[in-house]
Formats: structure tokens, C-alpha cells, sequence
């Protein structure tokens, strides 16, 4: 399928122009030899010295489909094993990459495309995505969640001028990959209703129209996730297309406001190793695991709100010790407190969280509840519970007090700490 772009680029409620920069985006088989075709006699022909940054994973799973594309290319292939999205691999690439580039193409997955967006926006160089997995919503993404110096950061990066998804390649990746994907997808339940209610306290900006297009994705993905675990090509074609959609969705807001908040923090969390220890667990599988218990956090919030046991306290201040213990003896502790610099909870009035609690309640009851998610979850093959990802029940409070300052982003996990429900 071909996705036509302009649909996204026109006139909105808003008020709002949203900017598309991705101009091409191929979703079928075959869609490697379109880009082939593109490179030799169509509109990337004018790029002469073309930069392929791969890893020795992504490499064998496409050489034999890729093999002209690959010999038109300076191919940069990276160690897969412990390939991570930060500093240390974007050195590699800017020691080894040539200085006469004018095109990079990332063929991968979500740690290959990071990399490869940031490159092109540092260098400022325009680039293509071909991804391998239908693992992330971040392949036409206009921000990198890169690792800078032990710190998670979301940092400006290119956004593709084309996608060229070959179904060949992406739905016969490993299962695990592609059910990343589908968690990385349903944990949009959670940073939608994020967003709403911080729209509601702060007047935050929001918009219908793109909040409309990741519901969209995610009703896609629900209608064939047994399929998408069974490896059906088509039904892996609607995956990608669900998360090419959310990522059009973050381009058109310029940041990853839709598609991640405290779900996603409770992965940045764990990837960061402060209170655990190194998890051999994709991105999509943390978070997966991070939307169950949000979710459940949630559920649990509205039913004190609907019993009348949620009252609303002032803003008492960041639990510096908490802060200095946890972070401060990995050195992460400075950057930290400059994330949460000035702190967003000063911008939450007592009296209007107050008044719109029931209004809040209501948004909470609209998420699916918590045997739904884990029965969709299931179905796609999903990771569910800290088990699944080598933690222990005994990290989930300490996780739920902690990830909120991993990114400075409005939750109703970070506004949990004006609320106090009684008997607890």
C-alpha cells in the first residue's frame, strides 16, 4: 500500500498546520526494488554517495534482497549484540562513515533508525527508511530516544524523506519483534488519556485530529492481532501501517506527545538501570509491560475518585532524597533535576485538578480494563508482567514513584502526587 501523505498535511480543526516531511511511504512487497528504482532513475538518483547503516542482524535478514542496493552504498554494518541507541554508537558511525555522504539509509529497526535520524540531523543530510521489523512507531518520527551519557533524552532528528517497507523483510522478522510493535501500539491507550486530562489542568495544546489518528492505529492492530503473532504477511502490512500512523502522528505535533507518556516512562526507567539491572528486553516489550501497570495504577485512581476517596493535596516538592539516592550514585542525578527544571506540577492548580476530578474519572473508565489489555496482549504474543521481563513485584511501587522524572512530560502518574486516597 502507498500512503499518501497529503492527507495529513491539510487544514485542521486546531487551528494548527501540521508540517509532513516524509514524502513517500511504501508498504508492500516488493517495495525494495522500488527504492532501487529510485536510486538509479528516479527522484534519490542525484545522491552519489549514499551512506547504509545496518546491524549484523538487519544485514543478513535483507543482504539477498537488498544485494544492488548494497552495492550503491558505503554499508556501515554495527554489532548487533549490545547495540544500543546512544553516544558510543554515533561515534561509531562518524569514525567510519565517509565525508563526501549526502544520503543515509537506515535498515533496521528502532536502535538502527535512532541512530541513523540523528546522524542526518547532525549532518544535515536527508535520509530513508527501510525498516526490517515492525517493531517501533518511531520510523517516520522527527525525534530520537537516544541515551546520552547514561541519561535517556528525546533528541531532535531527521525525519525520513521516504519509507520503503518491503513485506518480504518485515513479516518474516522474528515474532518477538513484530509483537514489540503491537505493545509499543497499545500502550497508546495510556499516553492518549495522558495527554486529555493534561489538556484539561494546563490547557496543554491538543488536538482531535491526531489524537482520532492514533486511535485509528490502534483499532487497526486490534482487529488482527492473533494473525499478526501467526506471522500473516497482510496482517503485518496493517501493523506497520498502524505504526507509520502514529508516527505521522508525532511529525504533525513536532514532538512524541501522542504516542508516549507514563507508560513509556516506566520503560525509560528501567533502561536506565537505577534501580534494576541490565534487562535483555526490547523497548516494545517494557512497555508493554509499563501500559499493565499504569493501567492498573489508573483503574484504581478512578474507582477512589467514583467512591469519594481521592482528595487533592497542594504540591509538597520533588522527593529530593528519593532523587539524590537513586540517581545520584550513578552520577545521573544532575541531569535529572535539570529534566524536571521547572518542575510541571507547579502548573497544576489544586482547585482545577479538584474540579475536574469526575471529569478525569471518566477518561480513566474509557481505558480498556485490566483483563482486556492483558487478553489482547496475549493474543499477540506480548510480554504482560515483570516476570516476563526479569523484574520482580517488588519494583513495581519504587517504578511508579520514579518514572515520572525520567522525562519532563505531564502524567496522571506525575499529577498522582497532589492526590491522596483514603485508607491508603
Amino acid at each position: 500500500m502507498r500512503v499518501d501523505t497529503d492527507d495529513f498535511a491539510r487544514p485542521c480543526g486546531c487551528g494548527k498546520k501540521h508540517q509532513i516531511e516524509v514524502k513517500e511511504i511504501l508498504i508492500e512487497e516488493g517495495a525494495a526494488e522500488k527504492l532501487e528504482e529510485a536510486m538509479s532513475d528516479g527522484f534519490l538518483k542525484e545522491y552519489i554517495s549514499p551512506l547504509l547503516i545496518c546491524d549484523t542482524n538487519t544485514f543478513k535478514a535483507t543482504e539477498d534482497i537488498m544485494e544492488e542496493i548494497y552495492d550503491r552504498c558505503q554499508v556501515l554494518i554495527l554489532e548487533a549484540n549490545g547495540l544500543h541507541a546512544d553516544n558510543y554508537a554515533v561515534e561509531i558511525v562518524e569514525n567510519n562513515m565517509e565525508e563526501d555522504i549526502d544520503l543515509v539509509l537506515a535498515v533496521g529497526a528502532g536502535t538502527v533508525h535512532d541512530i541513523s535520524r540523528y546522524i542526518a540531523y547532525h549532518y544535515k543530510i536527508p535520509f530513508i527508511s527501510v525498516p526490517t521489523a515492525a517493531s517501533v512507531d518511531g520510523f517516520v518520527s522527527t525525534v530520537a530516544a537516544m541515551t546520552w551519557n547514561g541519561l535517556k533524552k528525546t533528541m531532535p532528528a531527521a525525519a525520513p524523506m521516504a519509507v520503503f517497507a518491503d513485506s518480504r523483510i518485515f513479516a518474516h522478522a522474528p515474532r518477538r519483534l513484530n509483537a514489540s510493535g503491537v505493545s509499543d501500539l497499545l500502550g497508546k491507550y495510556i499516553c492518549l488519556a495522558d495527554w486529555k486530562i493534561s489538556h484539561i489542568l494546563t490547557g496543554e495544546y491538543y488536538c482531535e485530529t491526531i489524537a482520532e489518528l492514533e486511535e485509528r492505529a490502534l483499532k487497526t492492530v486490534r482487529s488482527c492481532l492473533r494473525a499478526i503473532a501467526a506471522g500473516d504477511e497482510e496482517s503485518c502490512e496493517k501493523l506497520m501501517y498502524a505504526l507509520i500512523l502514529s508516527g505521522l502522528a508525532m511529525q504533525m505535533v513536532g514532538n512524541s506527545r501522542p504516542a508516549s507518556c507514563a507508560e513509556h516512562h516506566l520503560s525509560h526507567l528501567w533502561e536506565m538501570e537505577v534501580i534494576n539491572d541490565h534487562l535483555d528486553a526490547l523497548h516494545g516489550e517494557k512497555v508493554s509491560v509499563g501500559t499493565v501497570l499504569v493501567l492498573k495504577e489508573y483503574k484504581r485512581i478512578a474507582r477512589a475518585i467514583r467512591r469519594g476517596r481521592c482528595f487533592v493535596k497542594p504540591f509538597e516538592g520533588q522527593e529530593t532524597e528519593l532523587l539524590e539516592s537513586t540517581f545520584g550514585r550513578k552520577g545521573l542525578l544532575e541531569g535529572i533535576l535539570e529534566e524536571n527544571k521547572p518542575e510541571l506540577l507547579l502548573e497544576v492548580e489544586p482547585s482545577v485538578l479538584k474540579e475536574h476530578l469526575d471529569e478525569i474519572a471518566g477518561i480513566l473508565e474509557e481505558l480498556p480494563d485490566e483483563e482486556e489489555m492483558l487478553h489482547m496482549l496475549e493474543k499477540a504474543g506480548c510480554k504482560k508482567s515483570v516476570q516476563d521481563i526479569g523484574l520482580t513485584e517488588e519494583i513495581i511501587p519504587l517504578s511508579l514513584t520514579l518514572a515520572p522524572y525520567v522525562r519532563r512530560r505531564l502524567s496522571l502518574l506525575r499529577i498522582e502526587k497532589m492526590l491522596e486516597i483514603d485508607g491508603e
